[in-house]
């Protein structure tokens, strides 16, 4: 969590979003559980690792669902309280550094190591059940394809207003009034395929200001009633450097895509390229611009990388 978040946000956190990923899930279920038996054992015969840890944290855990007892109790709840170890302090960063998202790391091992003992079980067995562990193999490799978060190039352009998520340009809408900006915008919708990676980022330095989420259905996200029926996350930023300016990010669930993770709340602020958070598998993400302040640099159809390409600049 960054030093410079503002403490005493307004307006709050919206009652329903209770985690960073509050459509909750099964594996999300898994790893609560599995958090639960963590801090049982680490209280109990780790001590003095608890009191460490605690010794080492800064900000405040009150908002936290369970007890914070070192960064990994953070995963699901970071943007309920304020607890936080620095760098320095936090001994699991390594897991920043992984080619995977790190909101992913569950499922990977919860989907891929019965993978792993399927494959391993038919090739013990030979000949003919050794042709079949090709496919948990395909299976296991399209899970950890999903999964992967490659570095990516930050522009430097001061203008350049960059793609929130990794995808195809779906559309490029004009909407005669944004409640938002109190005046018309241009909606940038960006379909992501089950192939794409599905980590969001930050498409400017900007503060947070306000937050939506909304429960809903799964349709398939290449269908327009998506954009209004689909349970989404709506982020609404301040340019941290001109407070003047407005945007907005919409995280739309797909029909195989059900998990929305968004680890941001209102005051904390990101920076352009930033990760905040991901859609678990398949979906789509609305960039929403002022439109009488943007040149729109984007067609309809155009590949593009979340945090790298630049869909936009301000005039």
């Amino acid at each position: 969590m960054a030093e410079s978040e503002t403490l005493d946000p307004s307006p709050p956190l919206p009652e329903n979003i209770r985690s960073v990923q509050p459509g909750g899930g099964v594996c999300y279920q898994i790893e609560l559980t599995w958090g639960r038996w963590r801090r049982w054992y680490l209280q109990t015969f780790r001590q003095g690792y608890v009191w460490r840890m605690a010794d080492l944290r800064r900000g405040d855990s009150t908002g936290a669902p369970h007890e914070i007892l070192d960064p990994r109790d953070l995963k699901y709840c970071e943007n309920q309280c304020t607890a936080h170890w620095l760098p320095s302090d936090d001994p699991f960063t390594w897991r920043d550094r992984l080619p995977f998202a790190r909101w992913g790391l569950a499922e990977l091992q919860i989907m891929g190591w019965p993978l792993v003992a399927a494959i391993a079980l038919l090739l013990w067995l030979g000949s003919p059940w050794q042709w079949f562990a090709v496919i948990p193999a395909v299976v296991l490799a399209l899970i950890v394809y999903f999964f992967r978060d490659p570095p990516r190039q930050i522009p430097t352009d001061p203008s350049a207003i960059v793609s929130p998520a990794d995808g195809t340009i779906a559309e490029i809408t004009e909407v005669d009034h944004y409640d938002f900006f109190n005046g018309p915008a241009v909606r940038i919708g960006i379909f992501l395929s089950i192939f794409n990676v599905h980590v969001n980022r930050s498409p400017r330095a900007a503060r947070v200001v306000d937050m939506h989420y909304k429960p809903g259905e799964f349709l398939n996200a290449m269908n327009p009633e998506s954009a209004i029926r689909n349970e989404f996350m709506w982020i609404g930023l301040e340019e941290l450097d001109h407070p003047e300016r407005k945007l907005a990010v919409r995280a739309i669930s797909g029909l195989i895509a059900r998990r929305i993770v968004c680890i941001l709340r209102p005051g904390r602020e990101v920076q352009r390229g930033e990760k905040f958070g991901m859609i678990k598998l398949g979906s789509r993400t609305e960039l929403i611009l002022p439109r009488d302040s943007v040149e729109v640099t984007t067609a309809v159809g155009n590949k593009v990388l979340a945090g790298s390409s630049i869909l936009a600049r301000y005039r």
